[in-house]
């Protein structure tokens, strides 16, 4: 199977609508202005070579690049883009296509010879979109995922459970796809530091840590382990979220009541698209400086939009008074259906 990954897709889709940007460093971020509250969606390698990345305040990714192009988020344009590289993916001989994201897809096809497949996959997308794409090429979904980063950029990778632990081995585990920051200082508190270290362990002995289902899976991914078929069945959101970064903080219970209810209103035009119940709330908070608290509850399956507002503002109740906000953001669970493979809603970000 293959792990198809668009490289610096945003910046390349700013980069076909301007040529002339080619080769400078762009920043993608907000409604383009550094001196507003916002952070970096995307960067060039031109610009990421300066130390910027996604999730930097905007204002000092601009101190790190004085000459860098810095342009507002039209996601709008980057559906279009991704929704023809996605067709174009589909379209190739006997491929299986699970969407990520608006960039990454994992492509399932019977071939002896996967790298000529890789090929031509990065052809045909070159071919149909002008945007370059780095491909992995694996036995599980995971190898997959991370031979992608070796691949980059414009290349293409190869891991399988015979060279796995030969890469990756002494790669510290926060190098996996599925394991951040946070778990990785977890896992060294456990004496693993190495991927290699996390595949020799016992699964059982990650339980206490992290629970009878998480212990086992951060085993596994150690291992490079776990599905080897891509699943295209339909992605369905299980949530969506909507936020807002003020330009000037929130003082005011009154101004709180009224972006909660703002916040609520946005978020509800895209449950109602879903045709889904909402079973759940969460409420996010981000104090000035940047301090970032969450609120959640549960609540009975409900379509009834005063209801969902009521509890909405319910949750406003536990904010801190007296702390200035500069961030909140609402988001709302939906029942599953049975059939349907969960996942994250790609285009509001996560959370």
């Amino acid at each position: 199977m293959l792990h198809v990954d668009l490289d610096q897709f945003i910046a390349a889709v700013e980069v076909l609508r301007r040529p002339e940007l080619a080769g400078k460093p762009i920043i993608v971020g907000g409604r383009g202005d550094p001196t507003e509250r916002a952070v970096v969606s995307t960067a060039s390698y031109e610009a990421r070579a300066f130390g910027v990345g996604s999730g930097m305040p905007l204002r000092i990714a601009a101190r790190k690049v004085p000459d860098a192009v810095i342009l507002p988020v039209d996601q709008e344009a980057y559906l279009a883009a991704s929704e023809t590289v996605m067709a174009t993916l589909r379209a190739q001989p006997g491929a299986t296509v699970q969407v990520l994201g608006w960039d990454e897809a994992f492509v399932g096809t019977e071939t002896e010879d996967p790298e000529a497949y890789a090929r031509q996959v990065q052809a045909a997308v070159l071919e149909r979109t002008q945007l370059h794409c780095s491909v992995g090429i694996g036995d599980t979904l995971v190898r997959a995922k991370v031979a992608t980063g070796f691949g980059k950029p414009a290349g293409v990778f190869r891991l399988t459970a015979k060279n796995w632990l030969d890469v990756m081995g002494s790669r510290p585990t926060k190098d996996l796809w599925g394991v951040g920051t946070k778990v990785s200082g977890r896992l060294a508190k456990l004496g693993i530091n190495t991927v290699a270290e996390l595949a020799g362990t016992d699964p059982q002995e990650l339980v206490p840590e992290f629970g009878p289902k998480m212990g086992p899976w951060y085993a596994e991914l150690g291992r490079g382990d776990g599905a080897s078929v891509v699943d295209d069945t339909p992605w369905v959101a299980r949530g969506h979220s909507r936020e807002t970064t003020f330009q000037r903080d929130l003082t005011e219970p009154a101004q709180v009541d009224d972006a909660v209810r703002e916040l609520t209103a946005r978020v509800l035009e895209d449950v109602v698209a879903e045709g889904r119940p909402v079973v759940g709330l969460t409420l996010k908070v981000r104090y000035a400086p940047f301090f970032t608290k969450t609120h959640a509850k549960k609540i009975p399956e409900t379509f009834d939009r005063d209801e969902i507002l009521v509890r909405a503002l319910d949750l406003a109740m536990s904010i801190e008074a007296g702390r200035p906000i500069r961030l909140l953001g609402l988001r709302a669970e939906m029942t599953m259906p049975d059939d349907a493979r969960k996942g994250h809603t790609p285009t509001r970000g996560g959370w």
